[in-house]
Protein backbone atom coordinates (compact mmCIF):
# COMPACT_ATOMS: atom_id res chain seq x y z
CA UNK A 1 0.00 0.00 0.00
CA UNK A 2 1.43 3.25 -0.99
CA UNK A 3 2.40 5.45 1.86
CA UNK A 4 0.87 8.42 0.27
CA UNK A 5 -3.27 9.14 -0.56
CA UNK A 6 -4.13 7.46 2.79
CA UNK A 7 -7.76 8.38 4.54
CA UNK A 8 -7.85 8.43 8.32
CA UNK A 9 -11.44 7.32 10.46
CA UNK A 10 -12.51 5.18 7.44
CA UNK A 11 -14.37 1.54 8.82
CA UNK A 12 -13.42 -1.97 8.45
CA UNK A 13 -15.60 -1.98 6.05
CA UNK A 14 -14.40 0.42 3.67
CA UNK A 15 -11.34 -0.43 4.23
CA UNK A 16 -11.94 -4.09 3.17
CA UNK A 17 -13.80 -2.73 -0.06
CA UNK A 18 -10.79 -0.45 -1.01
CA UNK A 19 -8.55 -3.28 -0.86
CA UNK A 20 -10.04 -5.64 -2.87
CA UNK A 21 -10.86 -3.16 -5.51
CA UNK A 22 -6.85 -1.67 -4.87
CA UNK A 23 -6.29 -5.66 -5.68
CA UNK A 24 -8.57 -5.87 -8.82
CA UNK A 25 -7.06 -2.37 -10.17
CA UNK A 26 -3.08 -4.35 -9.92
CA UNK A 27 -4.22 -7.51 -11.36
CA UNK A 28 -6.93 -7.04 -13.52
CA UNK A 29 -6.99 -3.29 -14.59
CA UNK A 30 -3.41 -2.56 -14.98
CA UNK A 31 -1.73 -4.92 -16.71
CA UNK A 32 -4.54 -4.07 -19.74
CA UNK A 33 -5.05 -0.82 -20.14
CA UNK A 34 -2.70 0.03 -22.06
CA UNK A 35 -3.11 -2.43 -25.30
CA UNK A 36 -6.73 -1.49 -24.89
CA UNK A 37 -6.61 2.49 -24.43
CA UNK A 38 -4.59 2.26 -27.73
CA UNK A 39 -6.80 0.11 -29.53
CA UNK A 40 -9.43 2.34 -28.10
CA UNK A 41 -11.41 -0.85 -26.98
CA UNK A 42 -14.03 -1.09 -24.96
CA UNK A 43 -13.16 -2.71 -21.42
CA UNK A 44 -16.15 -5.40 -21.06
CA UNK A 45 -13.96 -8.05 -19.13
CA UNK A 46 -12.88 -5.34 -16.59
CA UNK A 47 -16.94 -4.01 -16.55
CA UNK A 48 -18.01 -7.72 -15.81
CA UNK A 49 -15.55 -7.36 -13.37
CA UNK A 50 -16.76 -4.14 -11.61
CA UNK A 51 -20.15 -5.75 -11.69
CA UNK A 52 -19.66 -8.95 -10.10
CA UNK A 53 -17.72 -6.74 -7.01
CA UNK A 54 -21.30 -5.17 -6.79
CA UNK A 55 -19.73 -1.69 -7.81
CA UNK A 56 -22.81 -1.03 -10.09
CA UNK A 57 -24.84 -0.83 -6.79
CA UNK A 58 -22.01 1.02 -4.41
CA UNK A 59 -24.08 4.02 -3.30
CA UNK A 60 -27.32 2.77 -4.09
CA UNK A 61 -29.27 1.90 -0.43
CA UNK A 62 -30.08 -1.60 0.73
CA UNK A 63 -33.49 -1.40 0.49
CA UNK A 64 -32.83 -1.57 -3.30
CA UNK A 65 -30.26 -4.04 -3.44
CA UNK A 66 -27.18 -1.67 -3.82
CA UNK A 67 -24.10 -1.39 -0.61
CA UNK A 68 -25.47 1.52 0.92
CA UNK A 69 -22.17 3.07 0.66
CA UNK A 70 -20.99 6.57 1.39
CA UNK A 71 -19.88 9.27 -1.57
CA UNK A 72 -16.53 8.84 0.53
CA UNK A 73 -16.18 5.18 -0.31
CA UNK A 74 -17.14 5.53 -3.64
CA UNK A 75 -14.63 8.78 -4.27
CA UNK A 76 -11.82 6.45 -2.99
CA UNK A 77 -13.22 3.40 -5.54
CA UNK A 78 -13.00 5.77 -8.23
CA UNK A 79 -9.36 6.36 -6.85
CA UNK A 80 -7.91 3.60 -7.57
CA UNK A 81 -9.86 2.94 -10.62
CA UNK A 82 -8.52 5.53 -12.10
CA UNK A 83 -5.22 4.85 -10.61
CA UNK A 84 -5.54 1.71 -12.96
CA UNK A 85 -7.10 3.37 -16.43
CA UNK A 86 -9.33 6.49 -15.90
CA UNK A 87 -11.77 5.52 -18.98
CA UNK A 88 -13.00 2.80 -16.73
CA UNK A 89 -13.80 4.74 -13.73
CA UNK A 90 -15.74 7.52 -16.29
CA UNK A 91 -17.99 4.18 -16.95
CA UNK A 92 -19.38 4.07 -13.58
CA UNK A 93 -19.14 7.48 -12.76
CA UNK A 94 -22.35 8.30 -15.53
CA UNK A 95 -24.36 5.43 -14.04
CA UNK A 96 -23.96 6.43 -10.23
CA UNK A 97 -24.67 10.61 -11.20
CA UNK A 98 -27.69 8.92 -12.65
CA UNK A 99 -28.23 6.10 -9.38
CA UNK A 100 -28.08 9.27 -7.54
CA UNK A 101 -30.18 11.46 -9.15
CA UNK A 102 -33.06 8.73 -9.00
CA UNK A 103 -32.34 8.21 -5.59
CA UNK A 104 -32.72 11.83 -4.20
CA UNK A 105 -35.42 13.10 -6.66
CA UNK A 106 -37.45 10.47 -8.20
CA UNK A 107 -40.59 9.22 -7.58
CA UNK A 108 -41.41 5.84 -5.60
CA UNK A 109 -42.57 4.47 -8.72
CA UNK A 110 -39.06 5.53 -10.41
CA UNK A 111 -36.57 4.37 -7.77
CA UNK A 112 -38.23 0.61 -7.40
CA UNK A 113 -38.60 0.61 -11.14
CA UNK A 114 -34.68 1.51 -11.41
CA UNK A 115 -32.44 1.29 -8.26
CA UNK A 116 -32.75 -2.50 -8.45
CA UNK A 117 -31.47 -3.31 -11.51
CA UNK A 118 -28.81 -0.15 -11.75
CA UNK A 119 -27.03 -2.03 -8.64
CA UNK A 120 -27.24 -5.37 -10.45
CA UNK A 121 -25.74 -3.54 -13.38
CA UNK A 122 -28.49 -4.57 -15.55
CA UNK A 123 -29.39 -1.18 -16.37
CA UNK A 124 -26.19 1.08 -17.52
CA UNK A 125 -27.28 4.84 -16.55
CA UNK A 126 -25.77 8.10 -18.68
CA UNK A 127 -26.73 11.48 -17.68
CA UNK A 128 -26.86 14.16 -20.89
CA UNK A 129 -26.61 17.59 -20.38
CA UNK A 130 -23.86 19.09 -22.61
CA UNK A 131 -24.78 20.58 -26.57
CA UNK A 132 -23.42 21.50 -29.39
CA UNK A 133 -23.15 25.36 -28.94
CA UNK A 134 -23.44 25.26 -25.74
CA UNK A 135 -20.17 24.60 -23.69
CA UNK A 136 -20.61 26.07 -19.97
CA UNK A 137 -23.50 28.00 -20.10
CA UNK A 138 -26.49 25.32 -19.30
CA UNK A 139 -28.98 28.19 -19.55
CA UNK A 140 -28.75 28.23 -23.88
CA UNK A 141 -30.33 24.49 -23.62
CA UNK A 142 -32.26 24.60 -26.94
CA UNK A 143 -33.24 20.78 -26.42
CA UNK A 144 -37.28 20.85 -25.92
CA UNK A 145 -39.70 18.53 -24.29
CA UNK A 146 -43.12 19.56 -25.40
CA UNK A 147 -46.36 17.75 -23.59
CA UNK A 148 -48.84 15.74 -26.25
CA UNK A 149 -51.69 14.26 -24.16
CA UNK A 150 -49.83 11.93 -21.48
CA UNK A 151 -46.59 12.02 -23.22
CA UNK A 152 -43.78 14.39 -23.63
CA UNK A 153 -42.29 15.13 -27.29
CA UNK A 154 -38.16 15.74 -26.84
CA UNK A 155 -36.37 17.28 -29.80
CA UNK A 156 -33.18 18.38 -29.83
CA UNK A 157 -29.02 17.54 -30.17
CA UNK A 158 -27.14 16.60 -27.46
CA UNK A 159 -23.25 16.48 -26.75
CA UNK A 160 -20.12 14.77 -25.02
CA UNK A 161 -22.42 11.59 -23.39
CA UNK A 162 -20.37 9.08 -21.46
CA UNK A 163 -21.73 5.89 -21.96
CA UNK A 164 -24.01 6.90 -24.79
CA UNK A 165 -23.81 3.35 -26.84
CA UNK A 166 -23.20 1.10 -23.81
CA UNK A 167 -26.25 2.57 -21.49
CA UNK A 168 -29.71 1.74 -21.46
CA UNK A 169 -31.04 4.66 -19.14
CA UNK A 170 -30.04 8.15 -20.19
CA UNK A 171 -31.35 11.24 -17.97
CA UNK A 172 -31.23 14.46 -20.13
CA UNK A 173 -32.12 17.72 -19.78
CA UNK A 174 -34.10 19.70 -21.88
CA UNK A 175 -36.16 23.26 -21.88
CA UNK A 176 -39.73 22.76 -20.78
CA UNK A 177 -41.66 25.67 -20.91
CA UNK A 178 -45.03 23.71 -20.25
CA UNK A 179 -46.91 25.52 -17.28
CA UNK A 180 -43.51 28.19 -17.04
CA UNK A 181 -45.20 31.42 -18.30
CA UNK A 182 -42.52 33.31 -20.60
CA UNK A 183 -39.83 35.42 -19.26
CA UNK A 184 -39.40 32.55 -16.66
CA UNK A 185 -35.67 32.35 -15.87
CA UNK A 186 -34.34 29.61 -17.82
CA UNK A 187 -32.96 27.09 -15.09
CA UNK A 188 -37.22 27.36 -13.88
CA UNK A 189 -37.87 26.29 -17.21
CA UNK A 190 -35.96 22.85 -17.47
CA UNK A 191 -36.81 19.34 -16.60
CA UNK A 192 -35.12 15.95 -16.40
CA UNK A 193 -36.44 13.27 -19.00
CA UNK A 194 -35.57 9.60 -18.16
CA UNK A 195 -35.12 7.55 -21.35
CA UNK A 196 -34.86 4.16 -21.39
CA UNK A 197 -33.35 2.80 -25.14
CA UNK A 198 -31.36 -0.35 -26.04
CA UNK A 199 -27.29 -0.57 -26.19
CA UNK A 200 -25.86 0.26 -29.12
CA UNK A 201 -25.30 2.81 -31.91
CA UNK A 202 -27.85 4.31 -35.14
CA UNK A 203 -31.64 4.45 -34.02
CA UNK A 204 -31.70 2.69 -30.76
CA UNK A 205 -35.21 3.70 -30.43
CA UNK A 206 -37.90 5.71 -32.10
CA UNK A 207 -36.92 9.30 -32.33
CA UNK A 208 -33.61 8.50 -30.75
CA UNK A 209 -30.17 8.04 -32.41
CA UNK A 210 -26.78 7.58 -31.01
CA UNK A 211 -24.31 8.43 -33.45
CA UNK A 212 -20.69 6.53 -33.24
CA UNK A 213 -18.28 6.88 -30.87
CA UNK A 214 -16.42 10.61 -31.20
CA UNK A 215 -13.09 10.19 -31.65
CA UNK A 216 -10.97 11.56 -28.63
CA UNK A 217 -6.79 12.26 -28.18
CA UNK A 218 -7.42 10.75 -24.84
CA UNK A 219 -10.12 8.69 -22.70
CA UNK A 220 -10.62 6.38 -24.75
CA UNK A 221 -12.37 2.65 -24.66
CA UNK A 222 -15.64 4.19 -23.24
CA UNK A 223 -17.87 5.55 -25.24
CA UNK A 224 -18.15 9.49 -26.09
CA UNK A 225 -21.41 9.96 -28.43
CA UNK A 226 -23.88 12.53 -29.38
CA UNK A 227 -27.30 12.26 -28.55
CA UNK A 228 -30.07 13.17 -31.13
CA UNK A 229 -33.47 13.20 -30.56
CA UNK A 230 -35.96 13.22 -33.12
CA UNK A 231 -39.98 13.52 -32.20
CA UNK A 232 -38.32 10.97 -29.44
CA UNK A 233 -41.92 10.04 -26.95
CA UNK A 234 -41.75 9.93 -23.48
CA UNK A 235 -44.34 9.08 -21.13
CA UNK A 236 -44.99 11.56 -18.33
CA UNK A 237 -44.04 9.14 -15.58
CA UNK A 238 -40.68 9.21 -16.75
CA UNK A 239 -40.19 13.29 -16.10
CA UNK A 240 -37.52 12.71 -13.10
CA UNK A 241 -39.59 13.38 -9.96
CA UNK A 242 -42.80 13.67 -11.89
CA UNK A 243 -42.98 17.26 -12.28
CA UNK A 244 -41.48 19.94 -14.63
CA UNK A 245 -38.83 22.59 -14.02
CA UNK A 246 -36.42 21.12 -11.80
CA UNK A 247 -33.93 19.47 -14.20
CA UNK A 248 -31.03 22.15 -13.55
CA UNK A 249 -31.35 21.61 -9.74
CA UNK A 250 -31.34 18.09 -10.38
CA UNK A 251 -28.76 17.83 -12.78
CA UNK A 252 -26.37 20.34 -10.32
CA UNK A 253 -26.83 18.05 -7.65
CA UNK A 254 -25.58 15.04 -9.65
CA UNK A 255 -23.01 17.07 -10.77
CA UNK A 256 -21.57 17.90 -7.47
CA UNK A 257 -21.32 14.08 -7.22
CA UNK A 258 -19.76 14.32 -10.37
CA UNK A 259 -17.10 16.88 -9.53
CA UNK A 260 -16.43 14.78 -6.17
CA UNK A 261 -15.63 11.95 -8.82
CA UNK A 262 -13.72 14.17 -11.20
CA UNK A 263 -11.34 15.13 -8.09
CA UNK A 264 -10.78 11.57 -7.42
CA UNK A 265 -10.04 10.60 -10.94
CA UNK A 266 -6.93 13.13 -10.83
CA UNK A 267 -6.00 11.94 -7.66
CA UNK A 268 -6.18 8.54 -9.09
CA UNK A 269 -4.11 9.28 -12.41
CA UNK A 270 -1.70 11.93 -10.29
CA UNK A 271 -0.87 8.84 -8.12
CA UNK A 272 0.09 6.67 -10.86
CA UNK A 273 2.27 9.06 -12.64
CA UNK A 274 4.00 9.30 -9.42
CA UNK A 275 4.32 5.81 -8.97
CA UNK A 276 6.06 5.57 -12.58
CA UNK A 277 7.80 8.61 -12.39
CA UNK A 278 9.67 7.20 -8.87
CA UNK A 279 10.49 4.01 -10.28
CA UNK A 280 12.06 4.97 -13.58
CA UNK A 281 13.85 7.32 -11.48
CA UNK A 282 15.52 4.84 -9.41
CA UNK A 283 15.92 2.17 -12.77
CA UNK A 284 17.74 5.50 -15.18
CA UNK A 285 20.74 6.01 -14.30
CA UNK A 286 23.14 8.97 -15.56
CA UNK A 287 26.53 10.69 -14.84
CA UNK A 288 27.42 7.12 -12.87
CA UNK A 289 24.38 7.60 -10.70
CA UNK A 290 20.42 6.96 -10.84
CA UNK A 291 18.64 9.78 -11.61
CA UNK A 292 16.33 9.96 -8.53
CA UNK A 293 19.96 10.45 -6.82
CA UNK A 294 20.15 14.55 -8.54
CA UNK A 295 18.66 16.97 -6.44
CA UNK A 296 16.77 18.26 -9.78
CA UNK A 297 14.86 15.06 -9.62
CA UNK A 298 14.25 14.95 -6.17
CA UNK A 299 12.97 18.32 -5.85
CA UNK A 300 10.49 17.26 -8.75
CA UNK A 301 9.70 14.20 -7.10
CA UNK A 302 8.70 15.99 -3.72
CA UNK A 303 6.82 18.34 -5.63
CA UNK A 304 4.80 15.87 -7.43
CA UNK A 305 4.46 13.59 -3.54
CA UNK A 306 2.67 17.15 -2.13
CA UNK A 307 0.24 17.48 -4.91
CA UNK A 308 -0.87 14.16 -4.56
CA UNK A 309 -1.75 14.44 -0.89
CA UNK A 310 -3.03 17.87 -0.93
CA UNK A 311 -5.25 17.02 -3.83
CA UNK A 312 -6.38 13.74 -1.77
CA UNK A 313 -7.33 15.73 1.34
CA UNK A 314 -9.44 18.29 -0.48
CA UNK A 315 -11.26 15.41 -2.79
CA UNK A 316 -11.68 13.56 0.72
CA UNK A 317 -13.08 16.70 2.74
CA UNK A 318 -15.67 17.41 -0.11
CA UNK A 319 -17.12 13.82 -0.18
CA UNK A 320 -17.11 13.77 3.51
CA UNK A 321 -19.14 16.89 3.14
CA UNK A 322 -21.36 15.63 0.88
CA UNK A 323 -22.49 12.89 3.22
CA UNK A 324 -22.84 15.02 5.89
CA UNK A 325 -26.04 16.72 4.22
CA UNK A 326 -24.39 19.75 3.77
CA UNK A 327 -23.88 22.14 0.74
CA UNK A 328 -20.71 20.79 -0.70
CA UNK A 329 -20.41 23.32 -3.96
CA UNK A 330 -17.35 25.12 -2.47
CA UNK A 331 -15.43 21.88 -1.32
CA UNK A 332 -16.50 20.21 -4.71
CA UNK A 333 -15.42 23.02 -6.75
CA UNK A 334 -12.09 23.64 -5.09
CA UNK A 335 -11.35 19.62 -4.98
CA UNK A 336 -12.33 19.31 -8.99
CA UNK A 337 -10.17 22.45 -9.49
CA UNK A 338 -7.19 21.66 -7.34
CA UNK A 339 -7.34 17.50 -8.15
CA UNK A 340 -7.32 18.49 -12.38
CA UNK A 341 -4.44 21.03 -12.01
CA UNK A 342 -2.70 19.30 -9.84
CA UNK A 343 -2.62 15.88 -11.75
CA UNK A 344 -2.01 17.64 -14.85
CA UNK A 345 1.02 18.82 -13.69
CA UNK A 346 2.47 15.71 -11.89
CA UNK A 347 1.51 13.91 -15.04
CA UNK A 348 3.93 15.91 -16.90
CA UNK A 349 6.61 15.90 -14.42
CA UNK A 350 6.62 12.31 -14.28
CA UNK A 351 6.59 12.72 -18.25
CA UNK A 352 10.27 14.63 -17.86
CA UNK A 353 11.15 12.18 -15.67
CA UNK A 354 10.84 9.55 -18.49
CA UNK A 355 13.03 11.98 -20.82
CA UNK A 356 12.65 10.58 -24.49
CA UNK A 357 10.98 7.24 -23.70
CA UNK A 358 7.84 9.72 -22.23
CA UNK A 359 7.00 9.88 -25.48
CA UNK A 360 6.81 6.28 -26.54
CA UNK A 361 3.90 4.47 -27.01
CA UNK A 362 5.43 1.69 -25.04
CA UNK A 363 5.56 3.45 -21.90
CA UNK A 364 2.14 3.96 -19.77
CA UNK A 365 2.82 7.44 -18.94
CA UNK A 366 2.25 8.58 -22.56
CA UNK A 367 -1.47 7.31 -22.23
CA UNK A 368 -1.54 9.34 -18.98
CA UNK A 369 -0.53 12.38 -20.23
CA UNK A 370 -3.41 11.71 -22.92
CA UNK A 371 -5.57 11.20 -20.64
CA UNK A 372 -4.72 14.60 -17.89
CA UNK A 373 -6.16 16.92 -19.95
CA UNK A 374 -9.51 15.83 -20.28
CA UNK A 375 -10.39 16.58 -16.07
CA UNK A 376 -9.22 19.96 -16.92
CA UNK A 377 -12.59 20.34 -18.95
CA UNK A 378 -15.25 17.40 -17.39
CA UNK A 379 -17.50 18.25 -15.14
CA UNK A 380 -17.15 22.22 -15.49
CA UNK A 381 -13.44 24.05 -16.54
CA UNK A 382 -11.18 25.38 -14.01
CA UNK A 383 -12.89 28.93 -15.02
CA UNK A 384 -16.25 27.50 -13.57
CA UNK A 385 -15.16 26.34 -10.63
CA UNK A 386 -13.23 29.48 -9.72
CA UNK A 387 -16.91 31.28 -10.63
CA UNK A 388 -18.56 28.74 -8.22
CA UNK A 389 -15.41 29.18 -5.34
CA UNK A 390 -15.61 32.59 -5.84
CA UNK A 391 -19.32 33.22 -5.56
CA UNK A 392 -19.16 31.16 -2.40
CA UNK A 393 -16.35 32.90 -0.79
CA UNK A 394 -18.20 36.53 -1.38
CA UNK A 395 -21.01 34.74 0.59
CA UNK A 396 -19.58 33.82 3.35
CA UNK A 397 -17.32 36.23 3.85
CA UNK A 398 -19.79 39.39 2.88
CA UNK A 399 -18.40 42.44 3.79
CA UNK A 400 -20.61 44.30 6.97
CA UNK A 401 -20.33 47.74 6.18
Amino acid sequence: MSRLAQTAGLTDIQREILATVRDFVDKEIIPVATELEHRDEYPQRIVDGLKELGLFGLMIPEEYGGLGESLLTYALCVEEIARGWMSVSGIINTHFIVAYMLKQHGTQEQKETFLPRMAAGEVRGAFSMSEPGLGSDVSAITSKGVKDGDEYVLNGQKMWLTNGGTSTLVAVLCRSDEGHPEGTAPHKSMTTFLVEKEPGFGEVRPGLTIPGKIDKMGYKGVDTTELIMDGLRIPANRVLGGTTGRGFYQMMDGVEVGRVNVAARGCGVAQRAFELGVAYAQQRHTFGKAIAQHQAIQFKLAEMATKVEAAHAMMVNAARKKDSGERNDLEAGMAKYLASEYCKEVVEDAFRIHGGYGFSKEYEIERLYREAPMLLIGEGTAEIQKMIIGRRLLEEYRFQG
